[in-house]
């Protein structure tokens, strides 16, 4: 079991989310040390891919900004290697099927035993073919954590069952974005996932406010902001470390019961 647990063992958890590589390997090392100073408690960094079919306009924006800026795999393994040396929060990938089946799954999970992320979350893996990455997570340490969507609720109890690291429960249909409102009915849900296991659940997807995220907070264990992350960076380029810190702060205090 990785390490991804202890996000959770203070109360309520704040994970924000990061393109790697947007604008600069360097900048992308600067605002994850940045958010851990402003106490975030698990940070998810995208591995940029050409088609990343669950964003939005804004990290499909900032995935090109990545890929333009000549950001790798390879790269990203060092820079993980490199955060690694200064905190222990917990990190976890984000990206898609391509970049490793490319890499090579057991290659991919040795990188990552050898370097430090503890997780990883593959959106266009549907849980039914999950096996073969998740055979080689496994074999290394590596949690793959799962989705659940507001139509999966004939499956959550089979995909909660299955978890490792946490659930994320995605709060509304959809791509990634910023939302004014989430009307969906999230409390149902994380009760028959809390049913049949005790593996932490954060919800993403839409939260953008600390208003939203406190509401989120009365629901799970843990809130997941992105869009809003990537988009201060959009916003500010090479100079976004102080107002990432003034964001995730203010955000993990809304989640804070």
């Amino acid at each position: 079991m990785s390490n991804i647990k202890n996000a959770f063992k203070n109360g309520k958890a704040f994970i924000g989310f990061i393109t790697g590589g947007d604008p600069s390997i360097e900048k992308t090392k600067e605002y994850v040390l940045e958010m851990v100073k402003a106490g975030v408690d698990l940070v998810e960094i995208g591995i940029p891919f050409s088609d990343p079919v669950a964003e939005g306009p804004v990290i499909q924006e900032a995935n090109a900004r990545a890929l333009t800026a000549g950001t790798t795999v390879e790269k990203l393994f060092t820079l993980i290697a490199d955060l690694r040396k200064e905190t222990d929060v917990p990190l976890v990938y984000l990206t898609y099927a391509n970049p490793v089946f490319y890499f090579g799954y057991d290659a991919f999970f040795k990188r990552c035993c050898d370097t430090g992320p503890n997780g990883i979350i593959i959106p266009d893996i549907p849980y039914e073919e999950q096996k073969p990455v998740k055979e080689a997570a496994d074999k290394y340490g590596i949690d793959l954590i799962s989705l659940i969507s507001p139509t999966s609720r004939e499956r959550i109890e089979k995909i909660a069952k299955t978890a490792s690291g946490f659930i994320y429960l995605v709060s509304s249909m959809g791509v990634t974005g910023t939302r004014s409102e989430i009307n969906t009915d999230l409390s149902s849900i994380t009760a028959v996932i809390k049913s049949v296991t005790d593996i932490p659940v954060a919800i993403g997807f839409g939260i953008n406010t600390p208003q939203q995220a406190a509401q989120m907070a009365k629901i799970a264990d843990g809130v997941i902001v992105g869009s809003a992350i990537v988009k201060i960076i959009a916003q500010h380029g090479e100079n976004a470390a102080p107002h990432i810190y003034s964001y995730v702060k203010e955000m993990k205090e809304a989640v804070k019961l």
